[in-house]
Parts: C-alpha cells; structure tokens; sequence
C-alpha cells in the first residue's frame, strides 16, 4: 500500500478522532490498575497490557470506520455533504479500502493475544468486531443508530477493565454508560446536517424523526445523563475526589458552550461543536482522572 494511499485512507477515517474514545478506554485501565496496586496480591501495570489496549483501540475503530465508508459510499455519493468523501469521488477504491478493513480486523483480533492468559478479550473480539461494523447499517432500519454508536464507543472502557481484572463490575459499567449518553448526544447534533437528505432518502434518525430542535432537545438530555453518571462515579469507585469532581464540573460547562454553538436555525458550527469541544471533553476527562489517582 503505497504512502499516499495510506494517508488518504487515514483521513478517511478521520484517524486523529481515535481521541474521542481511547481517552475512556486509558481512564478505565487507570482505574483499574488503581485498584490493582492496592489489592493482595497486587496486579501492577504491564507495558503488554498498555500497548494491547492501544493495539485494539486502534485497530478496532480503523476497521469499523473503513468499514462504514464502504458501507456508506453509494450513500455518500447522493448526500451533497458528503459526495466528496474519498470513495464516493473516486481517490479511494474499494478494494484498497476493503484491504485496510481486513488489516485492521485482523490486528485486533491478534491485538486481543497480548493479554493472554485472560482469555477473555480473544473470546470476545470477533463479536465485538461484528457488532462494531452492524452499526454501519443501522441507520436503515431504527433511529437508534445514534444510541447504537454510543454503545460501540462506550465498549472500550469496559473492555479496558475485564482486560486488566477479568471481571466487571460498577465503576467500568458507570464510566461505559455515560460515554454512550454522550456519544448518543453529539451523534444526534452531527446527524442535524443531514435532516433534509436522511427525510428525504427515507434514512432513519433522531432529527429526522423528531426535527432539528427536538434533536438538539433530545441531545441535551443525554449529555445531563452523562454528567449525572461522572458526578455519581466516585460512589462506586472512591478513588475519585474533588479533584476529579471539579473536571466533571467543567465539563459540564463545555456542554453547555457545546449546545451553544448549535442552534436549530444556524448548524454552521456543528464541526466546532463536535469536533473540538468533544476532545478536549474525552481529554480532558482523562487527564484530572489520572491527577486524582497519583495524588
């Protein structure tokens, strides 16, 4: 695969947006490894179990998301906004695509071995694969592709955990929920651009079942949902404080300036509302959680 293929084919992906999940999955293994170093006998960290987890990470969401523009592209092609996208005007083929798809399959699949003897991840690699790639084409049956996407994302901290402690248990499933509300949330306000193509195509969505404002209503609820799950975490693992406590509070500022920016009547700034404010929201997240945890 030539370089230049390869480069198109990361910003088809939009590779750089791995932020927005691996973050969770990075505070969920802290989390972890957090309880580990203080449990008998102690399981301390493992540079094995660091690269694993980013080996899957990566590979999982290459895989899924060349496997949506495949899914995608005749779809694509017919959207204004999106007919430019790299298979649709012909930069990309769908074999080269279909290439990489494989690849990255395959290296997360053999990314699940780096954590042998839990056999765990192995197990469950292969449906976790299929259920990431089915999202592709949930938008064609049920409107709850959006909440479909947050499941999928909301995997990785969960996985993070039953990887390192083989077991889950509340603090994994909290963080994993509130991930979904959230990714379910600026799923809904990205979809608000296609509301006019997604009535007409017959597409199945939130905005073009409930309109542009309800969408953005709807949103809105999620992502309380999610910082009512971040502010009720630190009862199910104490590890967290006020530290952390004081993260949570700002991002539940950042989704207010986030809900801000879009409005029913001017979408112009849905890409500074999905993309920016939500990687500093997953970075951020991340980094006054491993603050609380080495203090």
């Amino acid at each position: 695969m030539k370089f230049r293929q390869l480069r198109h084919i990361l910003e088809m992906i939009r590779f750089s947006h791995t932020l927005f999940a691996l973050p969770f999955a990075l505070l969920a293994a802290a989390m972890a490894w957090g309880l580990n170093a203080r449990s008998t006998p102690p399981v301390l960290f493992r540079w094995r179990d660091l690269v694993g987890i980013l080996v899957c990470m990566v590979a999982a969401r290459s895989a899924a998301m060349a496997f949506n523009r495949l899914a995608d592209r005749q779809i694509d092609a017919l959207n204004p906004r999106t007919k430019m996208r790299h298979l649709p005007s012909g930069i990309l083929s769908v074999g080269g695509v279909g290439i990489f798809t494989i690849i990255c399959s395959l290296g997360f699949v053999l990314g699940a071995l780096l954590f042998l003897p839990n056999w765990l991840p192995l197990a469950a690699s292969l449906p976790v694969l299929l259920f990431l790639c089915g999202y592709s084409y949930a938008k064609r049956f049920t409107l709850l592709a959006h909440v479909w996407l947050g499941i999928a994302l909301a995997m990785a901290p969960s996985a993070a955990w039953v990887v390192l402690r083989a077991e889950l248990t509340w603090p994994p499933l909290v963080l994993s929920t509130a991930v979904a509300l959230w990714v379910a949330g600026f799923d809904m306000i990205y979809a608000c651009q296609d509301y006019a193509f997604d009535v007409s195509m017959r597409l199945h969505s939130i905005p073009a079942r409930l309109g542009v404002a309800g969408a953005l209503r709807l949103a809105a609820v999620c992502h309380f949902g999610m910082l009512v799950l971040l502010a009720v975490l630190p009862w199910t693992y104490p590890l967290f404080g006020a530290i952390y406590l004081t993260g949570v509070a700002a991002i539940g500022l950042l989704l207010v300036y986030e809900h801000w920016l879009v409005r029913p009547d001017d979408l112009s700034r849905v890409n500074r509302a999905f993309f920016h404010v939500n990687a500093v929201v997953s970075l951020g997240l991340l980094a006054v959680g491993v603050v609380e945890l080495l203090r």
